[in-house]
């Protein structure tokens, strides 16, 4: 997640993560790859002379979007000093500083695990149960916090 991180934050080549990121060549590597191969991130040649790649959000990479601000939330309200957040998020249309939350589409109010219900869904509903679905099955529906 840190590599999406830096991915939405603009850091597009290998030196630029390895530098952010503080890992290994031979770590960052893989996780590079194995990020490509899921569909997340494409490699993208930038210059033919030498041969030189830059790493690119995909659309599925840019779906985890809110993945990540919901980490940034979280840090932003846990783990910030006394500074404040090291980061803000800011709204390109009308430069607004921006905290994202999640609300429900048919009410509008904020959402959270003590307000929701987690249930079945059409890929299990008519399946053989399956064990780590067990108890939603029996239930129905259960709480998530």
């Amino acid at each position: 997640m840190l590599i999406v991180r830096d991915a939405f934050l603009g850091v597009r080549r290998f030196e630029d993560f390895q530098n952010d990121l503080g890992t290994t060549r031979h770590r960052l590597a893989a996780r590079l790859k194995k990020l490509v191969g899921d569909g997340i991130l494409a490699r993208v040649r930038y210059q033919d002379r030498p041969q030189r790649y830059e790493y690119r959000l995909t659309e599925k990479g840019i779906d985890l979007y809110p993945v990540v601000v919901s980490l940034l939330r979280w840090g932003d309200r846990w783990m910030a000093g006394k500074e404040g957040p090291p980061i803000e998020l800011v709204h390109r249309e009308c430069g607004a500083h921006v905290m994202p939350t999640l609300t429900c589409p048919g009410c509008n109010e904020e959402v959270n695990a003590r307000t929701m219900t987690a249930r079945l869904g059409p890929a299990l509903r008519n399946q053989s149960e399956r064990p780590r679905y067990a108890r939603l099955k029996h239930r129905k529906e259960h709480s998530l916090s």
